[in-house]
Parts: C-alpha cells; structure tokens; sequence
C-alpha cells in the first residue's frame, strides 16, 4: 500500500502559498502541484523539512551558468528550510545518460568519474548552504544491489513505457541501435529516489522522462511518490542555443571576474530578463519594478549592470564585482584594464596567430585567423588585419575582442 501522508490535510497558510510561489519561479513545470502543495503545508504543520533531491553525474569537471540554475532553485528551497540531497551519480555515470541523445552516449571510466566529481560540490557549496545538504554518491546502493537486485528492479517497469520516451521512439523508429544497459539509466536513476525517499526532484526538462520513472518506482515500493520540478535549460550568449561548452556560448564560474562580468553586458535586453529570473536571488517583485522602469525609459544598461555584478560577487566577491565594474567602464572608453595577465612565450619571430593561441586568448589558430579577419585583433592599441604578420622579441599589450588582454614577452 502507498504511504499518501501528504493527503492528510494541513493548513494551507500563507506561508504556505509563499512557499509553493518561491517553488514555481522560473520552474518550467511542476508535478503535481497539488501534492506539493500538501507536501509543504504538512512539513510548515509538523516543522519536518522535506528532502529534495537532485542528480548530477559528473561528466565534465566545470559547472557554468547553465548548470546553476536548478542549483539556485535548490538554495531558494534550501533557505524555506528544506533539505537538499545533492546527489553524484559515480554509478550512473558508468551507464551513460542517454537523454536527448540520438546515439549511445559513450559511459566515462572510473577515472574520469572520480576527478571530475572532486571538484563538483566545491563549486556547488559557492550556491548551496553546506549546513542544509546531503552530499550522496549511488553507487553506495547501486554496487551492492547486484546482478539479483537488478533484474528484481528491471521488473518493475515495463519496455513499453520505456520506449514512450521521445529520444528513445525516434531512434527505434529510425533504426539506429538502442543498447539495453540504457534503459537502465531511468530506472536506476528512479531507484536513487526510492533509496533517498525524496518529497521533490529537481532536473532540467530533458530530464522528465527520468524524474517521472522515479515517482512510478516509489509508488512500486509502497512510498509516497515525489514530486517533479523541472527547469528551463538557460539560454547561452547567443540568444539562440542552450547554454552549452561545446557550442562555446557559455559562462563558466570559475572564470575570471572581468569575463564574467563583461558576457554577462552582452547578452540582450530582452534575454537579460530570463537571466534574472533563472540566476538571480531578487525578489519578483523587484525585477518587475525595473521592467516598469525601462519601460518608463531607463536604459537597460543600468540593470544588465545589477546583474553581472551579483553574479560576479556570488562566484568571487563584492570587491570583485566593483573591480569588474570600473574595468567595463574603462574598456568601453577604450582603455586597457590596469590588472591583465602577463605571458611569456619563446620562438621568436612567432606568428600572430600562434601568438594568440599560445597566449591563451583564443582556443585555436582558425579562431585567431577569424578574430584577425574580423578585426577583432589589436596589439598596441593597433587593428592587426595581416594574418601572415610574425611577431620579432619584444613585448606587446595583445587585446582579442572587448574583454582578453594580455601582456606578451616574446622571446
């Protein structure tokens, strides 16, 4: 029989209603909100916080902006009192998330798995309150569940509700292979949720079909069924793809404050707006009063502002912030920052373009070559047009765009 506490009904204050309205900003959908609403008027009755869970499997060792806007809802639930499982899939990294994948995605090794899960909570710990958070890894209860465990768990779902998941529909249609260590994936990601007996979990909207599994399963194992909040996946500096590293429009958190700062001033008015919604910790009611504003004939700029700098101070400090600030001003009078990194290369005479890659300001020559034919390229405050130029020993201020300098000693 199912647990179905949260049915027994408690008053729904409004503290309560507060609650459920902090749960849904920005949420992209939540399941069911009906049931969440009890979940939270039972814990505000009992003073039980609820456990919310959410699941990462460490597959790169960086977390951008993208990355932390389910972090921030946790921090919001976290901050109503609540208990946040941050969950490292070490387990289910090894199968391989195959969500929206139109292939088998290959599964990383235990090597990669561990280095790259070291350095996962530090940058998430920059977001959530360590005092309020499980950190959990599955393969606590996934390793000892055993080949025995795993067909007694394969039994509770079916292939047919399997292949209703889209990515997976579109490939058995198409004929390209579906392995079946994926559709393990779901159910053991389903099954970190029977083990943890989580109240909500957090995922972004390509993670539905798994979330979904989860509530099925508890209900298997006679537990009162999560609840589902998923997220808007951010969209990146190009206003057009999702944020994502390997379409280079992204915003890492570990990168300098004046990169920060100065992707964030690029993004567009009406993008800024998503970007408070889904990143920043200001009340609604703040951020409708600036729309009222611009509408009203403030320049945007003043707030595109506001938010770079509390970005920047959440991921390095306020002095930081302030830095930043004073050094976009100063660039877009066409200064140079008084603070630029200082690189010594060997090689000489050397080619721009090898300069520029070396120097790390660009990821490749072709980027450098682009960047020269772009005119994005100054070397003493001098557009560089000659992608053939060789640079003899001496010293140069190298600027690549609004926001990369160096100082290069070429040797």
């Amino acid at each position: 029989m199912i647990a179905n506490s949260a049915q027994t009904q408690h008053p729904i204050t409004p503290e309560v209603l507060k609650a459920l309205e902090v749960s849904k900003r920005g949420c992209e959908e939540l399941l069911v909100e009906a049931d969440w609403l009890l979940k939270l008027a039972r814990s505000a009755a009992t003073g039980n916080p609820l456990r919310i869970k959410l699941g990462l499997d460490p597959t790169a060792p960086d977390i951008h902006l993208g990355h932390t806007v389910v972090l921030n809802k946790l921090r919001q639930l976290q901050d109503l009192g609540h208990t946040v499982i941050f969950l490292i899939g070490d387990f289910t990294s090894t199968i391989g998330d195959p969500s929206g994948r139109n292939a088998t995605r290959p599964p990383l090794t235990a090597e990669e798995i561990a280095l790259n899960a070291k350095t996962y909570y530090e940058q998430a710990s920059l977001i959530l309150d360590p005092k309020k958070t499980e950190i959990r890894y599955n393969s606590e209860w996934c390793d000892p569940l055993g080949a025995r465990g795993m067909i007694q768990l394969a039994a509770k779902y079916t292939v047919a509700r399997m292949l209703e998941r889209d990515d997976f529909t579109k490939r058995y249609r198409s004929g390209v292979p579906i392995s079946v260590h994926e559709f393990l994936y779901p159910l053991m990601q389903g099954y970190d949720s029977v083990v943890l007996k989580s109240d909500l979990e957090l995922g972004g909207t390509d993670q539905k079909f798994n979330l979904l599994v989860g509530r099925e399963l508890q209900k298997e194992y006679g537990q009162e069924p999560q609840c589902i909040l998923t997220m808007p996946l951010l969209v990146g500096l190009d206003g057009v793809e999702k944020m994502s590293k390997s379409k280079n429009n992204y915003i890492g958190i570990r990168e300098p404050a004046n990169d920060i700062f100065g992707k964030l001033m690029s993004i567009s008015d009406d993008l800024m707006w998503d970007y408070f919604t889904l990143l920043s910790f200001r009340p609604m009611s703040e951020i409708d009063l600036m729309k009222q504003e611009i509408a009203a004939g403030r320049n945007p700029r003043d707030c595109k502002v506001l938010l770079a700098q509390e970005i920047v101070a959440r991921f390095h400090s306020d002095k930081a912030a302030e830095k930043a600030l004073e050094d976009f001003n100063h660039r877009a009078k066409g200064g140079i920052p008084d603070e630029i990194p200082e690189v010594q290369l060997n090689g000489a005479p050397l080619g721009i373009a090898a300069m520029l890659k070396n120097a790390n300001l660009v990821p490749s020559s072709s980027e450098a070559n682009r960047n020269i034919e772009q005119h994005g390229v100054k070397i003493d405050g001098s557009v560089i047009s000659d992608k053939s130029l060789k640079l003899n020993p001496g010293t140069y201020i190298v600027q690549v765009g609004k926001r990369r300098f160096a100082k290069v000693i070429l040797n």
